[in-house]
């Protein structure tokens, strides 16, 4: 959650003052004592600040679980994203195949001229290629989820948003796109990817350079 800005203003007149009473406060701002009573309430429960009953609040600062959730939130996708892994619709359903194992990832995109068409699972494989005698010649894109139900992200996207998204839907990685709108129809320019081990490689760096596994 991101502070507002009268609650950065708050927190930074507690930790220089404190402890200072809600009524001092709120003079500093030049408000009213409950005008500040959601701000002081909001603060506390992050743990930012702590109230003694005829003392005032103390700062105590954000908790290292804040202070990586906060981090984690001023991540966007293109910050984090890294590069498809790509066939095209007339790959054959063997080699695409051998390059879901060649580059091991779970989720392979179908594009052309980067252009995304659809998306195959390692489920969707393993699917088809049972009982097949001819995955040598049968396209992926006989198979392939398309384009009109894929889920995916754009990079100006949060990678908490793209995580929820890949949480809701249950999926392992997203196509990001780059939408293009040509005559009424749209179109979906492939910039990269992004997975669950995207989101959990960068909540593991955030968290030690937080320090929150010293602290346990």
């Amino acid at each position: 959650m991101k502070l507002s800005q009268r609650q950065e203003q708050i927190a930074h007149i507690v930790r220089e003052e404190g402890p200072v009473t809600g009524d001092a406060i709120a003079k500093y701002l030049d408000v009213t004592r409950s005008a500040l009573r959601s701000d002081l309430s909001v603060l506390t429960m992050l743990g930012v600040l702590d109230a003694r009953p005829n003392v005032g609040y103390y700062y105590v600062g954000l908790s290292t679980e804040t202070q990586v959730s906060e981090t984690l939130n001023s991540f966007t996708v293109q910050d984090v994203l890294s590069q498809a892994v790509v066939v095209t619709p007339e790959t054959s359903l063997y080699d695409t195949i051998v390059t879901l194992f060649t580059e091991d990832v779970g989720t392979i995109l179908v594009c052309e001229d980067s252009y995304l068409l659809g998306v195959v699972s390692r489920k969707d494989l393993l699917r088809a290629s049972m009982g097949q005698n001819n995955s040598n010649t049968m396209p992926i894109s006989m198979i392939m989820t398309p384009v009109s139900k894929v889920i995916f992200v754009e990079p100006a996207d949060t990678l908490v948003e793209a995580a929820q998204k890949m949480i809701d839907y249950e999926v392992d990685c997203l196509p990001v796109v780059i939408i293009e709108a040509e005559a009424k129809k749209k179109r979906y320019k492939v910039v990269g990817r992004v997975s669950k081990t995207t989101v959990t490689k960068t909540y593991l760096e955030c968290s030690i350079q937080l320090g929150i596994f010293n602290e346990r």
